[in-house]
């Protein structure tokens, strides 16, 4: 199976400029390709990690990855997806989220001599005359094409500032930079980016004046990680599901992909992991505690791929431990409680627990949960929402809280 009919196979593939063009491309390793990752946070989190495996997969493949750091593109944010305007970020707050970035990346690829590179945007965009910008990019798209581009469209009831609606430009121009400074040939992106990664392509093309037919700049989508109701996948209670393991454990990484839905596994199973097509393929007929054996395998290999062998095995053994009613919380996502928690007479409330330990989003959630009898403390069934825990009980291996049959956390005093 070659690389491309693999891809293919894993559903990976959504849109692509010329496919005859790509496939031969990646399938020969002669593809010098790019994507794009914008500092909006300190951590990769899920969404990035579909694109990471994507790099990972083309580089075994001998095809040369280039990771594009949005030191530029971040100052201004895309609009995509997005139904407000995102937060402005300090160049201080983008430099620290870069540093983590690289890190990150460094675990999926290797960056060695000739193998991949690393590239900020920054050297080239904040760099820029405004105006030879407009004039040497700005000529080269109309309006009423970007207006049409999907991307923009979610904005209009709440408005499109002109700070982001030169972002295609500024990704365009990021597409003409890699190509003409690395040879860069091919971008990959999201579904959600295929607008602006046409517009990069359009631009190399008339900037050296090639026809359609001559270009040699392409592009690829990839599936969107969404689950079977639409949405999309790597958001829980708490928040994002990060790679990095001081925001996201080990253990609730595993629990978040052992705790997906039936209908998406075996998805997941394709377009995220490296286990060979023919072995997944034959788990799409399982069934029941077929199917929940096919989430452990998905839970471990992530978290293997993400944190390492030892972590995996440390996140499994506990989650095995728990579902099975045994005491082994050593590994469990953890939550210290000290004496500024604790009220008057020393104890701490059922409900605090649970909205500190991030079971719960709000005290009215925590309230309802306990009411209705989904909340167990050391496996005793609480049912009074104004239970309350002496913090001496806290000391020493603590207690394990549990919302429902699938999240836990260790509650402990510091």
């Amino acid at each position: 199976m070659t690389v491309w009919e693999e891809l293919k196979a894993r559903g990976l593939i959504a849109q692509v400029t010329d496919e005859e063009k790509v496939k031969n491309l990646i399938n020969s390793g002669q593809a010098t390709f790019y994507i794009g990752f914008d500092p909006t946070a300190d951590s990769l989190h899920v969404g990035h990690f579909m694109a990471l495996c994507l790099m990972k997969r083309l580089q075994m493949a001998g095809n040369r990855p280039i990771a594009l750091l949005g030191g530029g593109t971040g100052m201004i944010g895309d609009p995509s997806g997005k139904t407000d305007m995102r937060t402005m970020m300090t160049k201080e707050t983008i430099a620290h989220n870069i540093e983590c970035f690289k890190k990150q990346m460094s675990r999926f690829i290797d960056f060695s001599e000739g193998k991949a590179m690393m590239v900020n945007n920054a050297d080239w965009l904040l760099n820029l005359n405004y105006v030879e910008l407009l004039r040497e990019v700005g000529a080269h798209f109309t309006v009423n094409r970007m207006l049409a581009a999907e991307c923009y469209k979610q904005r209009w009831e709440k408005g499109l500032t002109f700070l982001e609606f030169n972002y295609m430009i500024m990704q365009s121009y990021d597409f003409y930079m890699l190509y003409k400074k690395y040879g860069c040939n091919l971008q990959f992106g999201g579904d959600d980016q295929w607008s602006n990664m046409l517009g990069g392509r359009e631009l190399i093309r008339r900037i050296l004046g090639k026809s359609e037919e001559e270009a040699d700049a392409q592009a690829m989508t990839i599936t969107l990680l969404l689950n079977s109701e639409g949405k999309k996948m790597g958001k829980t209670v708490s928040g994002a599901v990060w790679l990095d393991p001081d925001k996201t454990s080990p253990y609730d990484f595993y629990q978040y992909w052992r705790n997906v839905g039936d209908a998406d596994v075996i998805k997941c199973l394709y377009l995220l992991t490296f286990i060979p097509v023919e072995e997944i393929k034959a788990m799409e007929s399982w069934e029941g505690s077929e199917l929940n054996k096919a989430k452990e395998i998905l839970a471990y290999h992530l978290t293997e791929l993400v944190h390492g062998k030892e972590e995996a095995d440390k996140a499994q053994a506990s989650a095995k431990a728990l579902f099975a009613g045994g005491a082994d919380s050593a590994d469990m996502p953890t939550t210290e409680v000290s004496e500024s928690d604790l009220g008057a007479d020393g104890t701490v409330d059922i409900v605090t627990l649970l909205v500190k330990s991030a079971l719960v989003p709000t005290r009215s959630e925590g309230r309802r949960a306990v009411e209705q009898g989904g909340v167990t403390l050391d496996g005793e069934k609480i049912t009074d929402f104004r239970y309350a825990v002496a913090g001496e009980k806290l000391k020493g291996d603590g207690v394990v809280l549990r919302r429902g049959k699938k999240k836990y956390n260790k509650i402990v005093w510091r």
